[in-house]
């Protein structure tokens, strides 16, 4: 397994393919790219997460400025843990993480974790979803956690939760669910609640029309 590089100058496309590489000579099988912006905008800096060495341990690297390499600078997090599916997000200047155990198609309880640095320690939070189908988050599995901007006022602090929800006997079928994230107002963990039907308008207590 290995992660794959494909450069376009649109998010549309066309994507040119260019290469294949294993960050610091490791496997790379499930992935993100999260991309630590500074307050000025000055010094983003970019980082890849994979589930590496047969998925028992995750693996962060710094890209390099172009993103098309790592640049050495490496974390094992999660040794032992056999997590994938890695999704990250920084939110009130802690940085989180939610992924899943290694259960083939099927889908499993998700896991979460937060750290004051993007390098750790890591402490995993438990579980972040709530309620019917928690178990299995709702029947799908972490895939992207989406910043939207201009929810609450135009506040950056508000998210989706994107999962995949996998169909093993036609792939081409899956779908995916889009659910509004929040936050744990006692201890700031993340919260995940499933909703037959929601508008980025209220998903949030605080949310003020989009359109404001």
């Amino acid at each position: 397994a290995r992660s794959g590089v494909a450069v376009s100058d649109s998010p549309d496309g066309p994507f040119e393919y260019t290469k294949s590489f294993r960050p610091q000579g490791h496997l790379a099988r499930d992935l993100t790219v999260f991309v630590d912006h500074d307050k000025e905008g000055l010094n983003d800096k970019a980082y890849l997460f994979t589930s590496s060495e047969d998925n028992a341990v995750m693996h962060m690297s710094q890209l390099s400025d172009d993103y098309l390499s790592t640049i050495g600078n490496y974390s094992r997090i999660f040794v032992g843990r056999y997590m994938e599916t890695p999704t990250v997000f920084k939110h009130e200047g802690m940085y989180y993480f939610i992924g899943s155990g290694c259960t083939a198609w099927k889908p499993n309880a998700a896991r979460s974790a937060v750290a004051s640095s993007i390098w750790g320690p890591w402490v995993e939070l438990g579980n972040p979803c709530r309620g019917e189908g928690a178990n299995t988050t709702f029947d799908s599995q972490s895939t992207f956690v989406l910043p939207v901007s201009g929810g609450g006022g135009g506040s950056s602090d508000h998210f989706v939760f994107v999962a995949d929800r996998w169909n093993e006997k036609n792939l081409s079928d899956s779908r995916y669910i889009w659910l509004p994230l929040e936050f744990d107002e006692e201890n700031g963990s993340p919260i995940i609640q499933w909703r037959d039907e929601w508008s980025p308008m209220n998903a949030w207590p605080t949310s003020k029309s989009m359109n404001d």
